[in-house]
């Protein structure tokens, strides 16, 4: 299981409780939350003020409980015979020595940013050429024009848990791409520290630039309600968040049982048009329900089959 970590900032339009200004020079509030990469269900989330820190560990540490508390098994550090493997991940903002700490103790490996602050840049520019392997992009096929290695004996990491790592990605730039002092040979950099043992660097920096789907779920919870919190006082619009979470759940597991092709990877947005909003009659009568579809409309038939694999569908109690 892989336990996503981000937060956004959402403008208030209007006057708000505990509102603040925001490092992006807007106004308004700063939750932090967690989605689940297997099924894009949102696990947890928080409300913050505009002017929370990023990288505030005990924001981290709540949500990671209040994630765990949702999930039907234990990681491995709380159940070490039932437990599963799991895999938290984010950007530097959750790179903390406490937040790592506590994923330590619960026994989740962890995957996060790390800031290439002037020792990383010299420990970069220490990698010898041919310790450089080739990248590989989500489908396991090669990515050209990208290079990973292992920067952790060329750094003091002795303050972090151990057995962390530094591992550091070297791309080309995008076309248009800013360049900075700091780019040897026309590269880009980016580090992150894992603890995982796995000696496929490759693999590794896959896997954490996988991540980045994470935006996907913000994007979603925006659609879903997250944009604009409807409330002045505080306590309310976080309970709103905690609603706009169970949307999201809503329509992940929908989704994830009811729904193929197309409709089964359509953002809300779509899937209000598609599916949710079609137009549709309840007639009774015979002694039972009938649920009638307009037939011209495109995913009638997509919406009928789903309610037969509901209808199919059984869980054990």
């Amino acid at each position: 299981m892989t336990l996503d970590f981000d937060a956004t900032l959402l403008d208030a339009h209007s006057d708000k409780q505990h509102a603040a200004p925001t490092y992006k020079k807007g106004y308004g509030f700063f939750p932090l939350g967690t989605w689940l990469d297997n099924t894009s269900e949102a696990l947890a989330g928080i409300l913050r003020p505009g002017n929370a820190g990023a990288n505030t560990a005990s924001d981290h540490i709540e949500v990671l409980e209040r994630a765990l508390a949702q999930l039907p098994v234990a990681p491995r550090g709380l159940d070490p015979v039932g437990g599963v493997a799991m895999l938290a991940r984010a950007d530097s903002a959750g790179c903390t020595h406490e937040f790592l700490k506590a994923l330590r103790r619960y026994g989740i490996e962890y995957s996060v940013g790390f800031d290439v602050t002037e020792n990383v840049q010299l420990a970069i520019l220490d990698v010898p050429p041919g310790a450089w392997v080739e990248a590989i992009d989500q489908d396991c096929a090669l990515r050209g024009g990208a290079g990973v290695a292992e920067l952790t004996d060329l750094l003091d990491l002795s303050t972090w848990p151990e057995g962390t790592r530094a591992i550091c990605r070297r791309e080309e730039p995008h076309p248009g791409a800013h360049f900075t002092l700091f780019d040897p040979e026309g590269w880009r950099y980016q580090v992150f520290l894992t603890d995982s043992p796995d000696d496929d660097l490759s693999y590794l920096e896959a896997r954490h630039r996988g991540h980045a789907r994470v935006e996907d779920r913000i994007r979603c919870a925006k659609d879903t309600g997250l944009r604009n919190l409807p409330f002045y006082e505080f306590a309310n619009n976080a309970v709103w968040i905690e609603v706009v979470a169970i949307a999201q759940d809503l329509l992940a597991w929908t989704q994830g049982l009811c729904l193929k092709g197309k409709l089964a990877r359509a953002e809300p947005k779509g899937l209000r048009f598609m599916v949710l909003h079609m137009a549709g009659r309840l007639v009774r009568g015979g002694g039972g329900a009938n649920l009638r579809l307009e037939a011209d409309w495109p995913w009638a038939q997509e919406l009928v089959r789903a309610f037969a694999m509901l209808r199919g569908l059984c869980f054990a109690t």
